[in-house]
């Protein structure tokens, strides 16, 4: 196809995301309001109200329950994935990704986060900006392209899943060890202003330490459990200052961190603490070693907890997320998002890695080159993404929705 006729194309794929904004809208908002807070994680609710109006723009949906054993072993209550398959001719088959889950909405909404409301340009909600926005970016692209373009070559495949705040592995992993999907190009959920190819690595743990209660009274006849889990904490802090020293050379990653997120214990003020629990969340830039980083993170915390007499410590590893290196086979991808990133937001699009994780990783470890572009700002911050009043600016939704029908426009010719 010439490129004059391309332009055409892309002009009449623009047009009509224009014409049918409003009713990626009222899409947007419907899956806004159906709750998938992880946890608890009751995702398949969402699962079917998502299926149904996916059916109603006349898109086949397939319903891919995991089974509850697996869930519950999660830590979560119910998952339904989706995939709604669209072949056109032989070619190659390219897999949109979004995922519904999300963080509970917690405190400080100045909007409902389950109200989807509209203001000032902006939609409001729970999963407004991460992921669920998404969901609509690729509906509504995959249905532009059709309309206008109406592909005979290749396939288009959107993946809807719902584990990436638990790690993915019952989402798109289970779907890749089902085997059943394997596309050969990946596109997942992201922001509108960069291409990301790359992403750190995640490891998060369970740390219990375990004392003996006693009378605040008489606090020498119980164990300390907290004293312990200060000590320990104390180091883990050193070490996380010690990590910003270590540098990524992959553009938009800097270095490693270590969080501390969460901590539970003891039983009343006149108790000297029996046991603790916190949860840690170690990042991994793409240079380092994942079974070396947990390694060395297990030796310290049980160094330092050898260093308190009386006390024994559990560590359970919750999460072990590798870091996504980009593959070579993302060159398409990373070109067409560029150069039609640039043409409708007036801007360069830059490539670069970021510091979160993702479910990319679980399609690249099975050799599927993918990349992130999607729907929302130029900062996880500017979206309020797992804060109060997260947010979407529906000027993104839109031209993210046309720079994405564009771009597969020209991966299926």
């Amino acid at each position: 196809m010439t490129n004059s006729a391309n332009q055409a194309l892309y002009a009449q794929l623009d047009a009509w995301v224009d014409a049918h904004f409003d009713e990626q809208v009222a899409f947007l908002q419907e899956l806004v309001r159906v709750p998938t807070d992880t946890p608890p994680g009751n995702n398949a609710p969402h699962a079917e109200r998502t299926a149904e109006l996916l059916q109603a723009m006349g898109l086949d949906v397939e319903k891919h329950p995991v089974p509850d054993e697996a869930v519950r072993a999660q830590g979560m209550q119910s998952i339904t994935n989706l995939i709604v398959r669209r072949r056109y001719g032989q070619g190659r088959t390219i897999a949109l990704n979004a995922h519904g889950d999300v963080v509970p909405p917690g405190e400080g909404w100045r909007h409902d986060p389950y109200g989807a409301e509209i203001e000032d340009g902006f939609l409001y909600g729970r999963a407004a900006a991460v992921s669920k926005s998404d969901f609509a970016t690729y509906t509504f692209a995959t249905r532009a392209l059709e309309a206008v373009a109406r592909p005979s070559q290749g396939a288009v495949e959107l993946h809807f899943t719902y584990d990436e705040e638990f790690g993915g592995e019952l989402g798109p992993g289970w779907l890749l060890r089902q085997g059943l999907t394997r596309p050969d190009l990946l596109l997942a959920a992201g922001f509108s202003y960069e291409v990301v190819t790359a992403h750190n690595g995640c490891l998060q743990m369970e740390v219990t330490v375990q004392g003996r209660a006693a009378h605040a009274a008489i606090p020498d006849t119980g164990v300390d459990a907290l004293q312990a889990a200060v000590h320990i904490l104390s180091a883990l802090y050193a070490e996380n200052d010690r990590l910003r020293q270590l540098r990524s050379q992959v553009p938009g990653i800097t270095h490693p961190y270590l969080n501390v997120g969460r901590i539970e214990g003891g039983t009343n003020t006149n108790v000297v603490p029996g046991k603790v629990v916190f949860k840690l969340d170690r990042r991994m830039i793409p240079e380092e070693d994942p079974a070396q980083v947990e390694a060395q993170l297990r030796a310290l915390i049980e160094e330092k907890a050898a260093e308190c007499a009386g006390v024994q410590l559990e560590l359970r590893r919750l999460l072990l997320a590798h870091a996504m290196q980009p593959l070579p086979g993302n060159a398409p991808l990373v070109r067409a998002l560029t150069a039609h990133g640039q043409a409708v937001f007036g801007e360069e699009i830059p490539v670069k890695g970021t510091p979160l994780y993702t479910d990319v990783r679980l399609y690249v470890q099975h050799g599927i080159p993918g990349v992130i572009y999607g729907a929302g700002p130029r900062t996880v911050l500017e979206s309020n993404a797992k804060r109060a009043d997260e947010r979407l600016a529906l000027e993104d939704l839109r031209r993210a929705t046309k720079v994405v029908a564009r771009s597969l426009l020209d991966l299926l010719q």
